[in-house]
């Protein structure tokens, strides 16, 4: 299925959706990763244009872009670009010791005035443009030049330091990711190799930036995101529009060339993740239909893998996010590793239930999750079946993972429910097949695209129940399908249809930021899939 037909399928019936349950299988279109520009020099611009949302709406926003085209993208997808104006602004991705230099160039309308760009947590240098509260400013046209030192790994903000009431919500913020300049040998070896030959074995591409996110050991990771938190208030947005338009062609600097936006009382309507709204945030990264929101927000692991989350409070409010499924071990907050007051070595930071960030505040966290808990085989074993994928041993390490076979299916799997049915002992009308008869997905959620199974992997539910072909209880169990695909009845509308795993919700805690103007579903909030080792992740999609 297409990603604009998905869309309008899902808003069709978004008001009738039920609460999304942690167990389910959902094939969607659509990866994150962490994508930007590389410098160390970047040419950018602040420019205005309009932002679309889920309810067909267009906001008059501004935001940061390029001016010409970047020295390269990373990590390489198709369809990269850096327009003139995106919200957010391209990630800046550069390299620890770098020394980074910005330009930036005044391209929004005169009336808008100036504008800066301020980098916390750096040592910066500007220099040109005009003498601001901040920041050298550029004036309407005008250009000025930010030099600084990226000393240090880590997530940083990056917004404009000239009336940020206005600025900031009207679009103008963005990301800096700094690397470690060193590969640590921890992250080379051991379980993370593993990951690695993993991936390769099922055809799967590394799309990292690094295999650390600082120069400790105790910070490699497997995979990993950026999710900027933001909310609009539409009503500042319509205001400045109505102003910079009837201001069309007045003097900088001459009477009456200004905005007077009252940014007081706020009421934001729309809340995003990395500039989009759900289920925007589940198409594409550099989709075409949203060329100034090129980034998206639709994570996918597969277990074991340690996942590094990069997570940006942009905007005027906080915002507590959600991560179903398991807690997120904090790294370090504002590009700062937390660390232990008796250890320079040994981190100290809290697993938060939510990753709750204030204004400008980047949080780098650690996510994971191996099924360990669930009480049952979520890899489908059974000793009844002729599927030798049924039969696949479960050997534990030292922590009770199935780690020494990184190319089986069950790799990280908990042993301790190795072969454990879902119910030993069902209730009501289950075949002989058993464990439990699946419900018919169109009725258990939201039709063929959330359908509902137990099991990681497109043959799961057929290798748990006995229904292999050739197997003697495949004509006495309801369970046994034709195509061997999850949910049962093989009705996955969505592309590719051999995605089958475990989706949960992330969301902001705050019950209003999953709207968009009140309608649930929507707002800031996307899904996580977990997928099973044979379906590859290609986080160019």
């Amino acid at each position: 299925m297409k990603p604009m037909t998905m869309k309008i399928a899902f808003l069709k019936t978004r008001l009738l959706l039920p609460v999304l349950v942690a167990v389910a299988s959902l094939a969607a279109t659509a990866h994150a990763a962490a994508p930007g520009i590389t410098g160390p020099t970047f040419n950018l611009t602040a420019q205005q244009a309009y932002l679309t949302q889920p309810d067909g709406n267009a906001i008059y926003s501004w935001g940061y872009g390029c001016t010409s085209t970047p020295s390269g993208f990373r990590p390489t997808m198709p369809n990269q670009t850096c327009n003139t104006m995106q919200v957010p602004g391209p990630t800046l991705i550069v390299t620890e010791g770098q020394t980074v230099t910005v330009r930036l160039t005044n391209s929004l309308p005169t009336a808008a005035g100036n504008t800066s760009i301020l980098f916390p947590g750096f040592i910066v240098i500007a220099s040109g443009g005009t003498a601001g509260l901040l920041t050298n400013e550029a004036a309407p046209g005008g250009t000025v030049t930010y030099s600084f030192t990226a000393t240090t790994p880590g997530t940083h903000s990056y917004y404009s330091g000239t009336q940020g009431d206005l600025q900031v919500e009207m679009g103008l913020y963005g990301a800096i990711i700094v690397i470690p300049s060193a590969t640590r040998a921890a992250c080379t070896g051991g379980l993370h190799a593993a990951n690695l030959t993993a991936e390769g074995f099922w055809g799967e591409t590394d799309f990292r930036l690094a295999s650390s996110a600082y120069d400790n050991d105790k910070t490699c990771y497997d995979r990993e995101y950026l999710f900027q938190f933001s909310e609009m208030d539409p009503r500042i947005h319509s205001q400045a529009l109505a102003q910079v338009t009837a201001k069309t062609g007045c003097v900088a600097g001459a009477a009456g060339c200004r905005l007077e936006v009252a940014t007081e009382p706020y009421h934001p309507a729309y809340f995003m993740i990395n500039g989009r709204s759900m289920p925007d945030d589940m198409d594409p990264n550099y989709a075409s239909e949203y060329p100034h929101q090129p980034y998206n927000g639709n994570p996918h692991l597969h277990p074991g893998e340690e996942v590094l989350l990069r997570i940006i409070g942009q905007g005027r409010w906080q915002h507590p996010f959600h991560e179903h499924a398991n807690h997120v071990r904090i790294l370090a907050r504002d590009g700062n590793l937390i660390l232990s007051a008796t250890s320079t070595t040994q981190l100290a930071g809290p697993a938060l239930f939510t990753t709750t960030t204030t204004p400008g505040q980047t949080l780098d966290g650690i996510f994971y999750f191996t099924g360990r808990g669930l009480n049952w085989d979520m890899y489908g074993h059974t000793s009844t079946s002729q599927d030798p994928l049924a039969q696949l041993p479960c050997t534990p390490d030292a922590n009770g993972y199935n780690t020494g076979a990184p190319t089986a299916i069950n790799f990280w799997e908990w042993c301790a429910d190795h072969n454990k049915p879902l119910q030993v002992a069902p209730n009501g009308d289950v075949g002989a097949g058993g464990p439990v008869t699946l419900p018919d997905p169109n009725i258990l959620t939201n039709g063929a695209w959330y359908g509902g199974s137990p099991y990681l992997g497109p043959n799961a539910t057929l290798r748990a129940t006995g229904c292999m072909p050739g197997n003697a209880l495949q004509t006495n169990s309801p369970n046994c399908g034709a195509t061997g695909s999850t949910p049962p009845s093989g009705t996955i509308a969505n592309s590719p249809s051999g995605e089958a795993g475990f989706a949960f919700m992330w969301h902001s805690h705050n019950e209003r930021e999953i709207t968009t103007n009140n309608a649930f579903p929507g707002g800031m909030m996307m899904m996580m899939l977990v997928d099973s080792r044979e379906y590859p992740i290609d986080e160019s999609n």
